[in-house]
C-alpha cells in the first residue's frame, strides 16, 4: 500500500504532517522487516538534508525501538542518534523509550549503545531529562562491556551528561576514575572529559581520580592527555594546594616540537596552577564552554582513519579484508 512506502513516510515527514506520519508508522508495522529498515533509513536521510520532526513524530517512531526485529530496532536506535544530535530537544519525548532499550540485559549491545549515545545528545541541552539515577547506573555499569564501541558510546553519553550539568556526575568520579585505563583511546578521552567536566565546577571532587588522572598523563594519546593535565590543573587550584611532584615530570616531557596544541595549551595550564592555584587562566582552557567547543574537533583528530586500521577499535586490517571490521562491526 502507498502509505507502507518507505519513501512516503520520509516525504510526510518532510511535509510536516503529523497525522499522516502516525499513521504511516502504523501501517508499516504490517511490511516485512527490511520494508521497515528502509523507511527509517529514508526518514534518517530526511533529518541529515535538514528535516526537523515534532514531538508527535518522534513518539510515534519509538515503537520500532521494541520492534521484534533486531535489525530495525539497530536503525531505530541509529535514527535516534542522528535526532538527538541535530534536536536534541525533539528527542525528549523518546527518553523513556531509549532508557528502557539502555536498561534491557537482555538487548543486543548495540542497541543499547545507540540508545546511550542519544541520550547523551540530549543531556547536553536538557541534563533533567535524561540525567536521573537508574539511568546514570545504567551509563557506568555499561562501561564493563567488552565490545570497543560499545564502552566508547556509553563514555561518549557520560560525557555530555557531565557537560549538561557537571553537578550529575559529582558523586560518580571514583567510578569514572576506575576505567581511564580502557583500551580504546576514545573511551579514555570521553571520561577524561567528563571529570574535566565535573572539575570546572567542583574540583575539589577530582581527588578521587587524582591517581588515575596522573597516569594518563603519559598516555599515548595527546589528546587524552591534554585532558587529564586540564582536570588536574583543575584540582591544582583547590585550596590547600598540594604536592605533585610526579605530574610536574610527566608535564616537562611533552615535547613542545611534536605535541599538538591542544595538549600544549592544557599542559601549560597545569603547569601554571602546579606552580600557582591563583594563577592567570589559559585562554580556551579550564571551562564548561571551552570542553564543549574543543571535543569534537579532538574527537575528529583522533578518528582520522589510517590505511588499514579500524578507526574505532585500532584493528588491521588485512590487504583486500571485508568492508565491515569483524572486531566491533563498523563500515571500513
Amino acid at each position: 500500500m502507498e502509505d507502507s512506502d518507505p519513501d512516503r513516510l520520509a516525504a510526510r515527514i518532510t511535509e510536516g504532517d503529523a497525522e499522516a506520519v502516525v499513521a504511516t508508522v502504523a501501517d508499516l508495522t504490517a511490511v516485512d522487516a527490511d520494508t521497515r529498515k528502509r523507511a527509517l533509513r529514508a526518514v534518517g536521510d530526511a533529518v541529515d538534508d535538514g528535516t526537523r520532526l515534532d514531538g508527535a513524530a518522534v513518539g510515534s517512531l519509538t515503537s520500532f525501538l521494541t520492534d521484534d526485529d533486531r535489525a530495525v530496532r539497530l536503525t531505530a536506535a541509529k535514527l535516534f542518534v542522528a535526532l538527538a544530535r541535530t534536536a536534541p530537544e525533539a528527542v525528549t519525548p523518546a527518553v523513556d523509550s531509549l532508557g528502557e532499550r539502555l536498561a534491557d540485559d537482555a538487548e543486543f549491545y548495540y542497541v543499547r549503545a545507540r540508545c546511550a549515545e542519544a541520550l547523551g545528545y540530549v543531556a547536553v541541552e536538557s541534563p533533567e531529562a535524561v540525567a536521573d539515577p537508574a539511568t546514570l547506573a545504567d551509563l557506568r555499569v555499561g562501561l564493563e562491556f567488552d565490545e570497543p564501541e560499545v564502552k566508547e558510546k556509553l563514555a561518549k553519553a557520560l560525557a555530555h551528561v557531565a557537560l549538561g550539568d557537571p553537578s550529575r556526575l559529582r558523586h560518580h568520579v571514583d567510578s569514572l576514575a576506575e576505567h581511564l585505563d580502557a583500551g580504546d583511546e576514545l573511551v579514555r578521552y570521553h571520561l577524561c572529559t567528563a571529570l574535566v567536566a565535573i572539575g570546572c565546577e567542583h574540583p575539589d571532587r577530582l581527588t578521587a581520580a587524582e591517581a588515575a588522572l596522573g597516569e594518563r598523563l603519559r598516555d599515548e594519546s595527546p589528546y587524552v592527555r591534554g585532558r587529564a593535565a586540564e582536570a588536574l590543573g583543575l584540582l591544582a587550584g583547590t585550596e590547600p594546594p598540594k604536592e605533585r611532584a610526579d605530574a610536574g615530570e610527566a608535564l616537562d616531557e611533552v615535547d613542545a616540537d611534536a605535541a599538538p596544541s591542544f595538549l600544549l595549551d592544557r599542559a601549560e595550564f597545569c603547569r601554571r596552577r602546579l606552580a600557582d592555584p591563583a594563577s592567570d587562566p589559559v585562554s580556551g582552557v579550564g571551562t564548561v564552554e571551552s570542553v564543549r567547543e574543543g571535543t569534537a574537533d579532538a574527537v575528529a583528530a583522533m578518528t582520522v582513519p589510517d590505511d588499514g586500521v579500524c578507526p574505532h577499535c585500532g584493528l588491521d586490517f588485512a590487504d583486500g579484508g571485508p568492508p565491515m571490521c569483524p572486531r566491533c562491526g563498523t563500515p571500513r
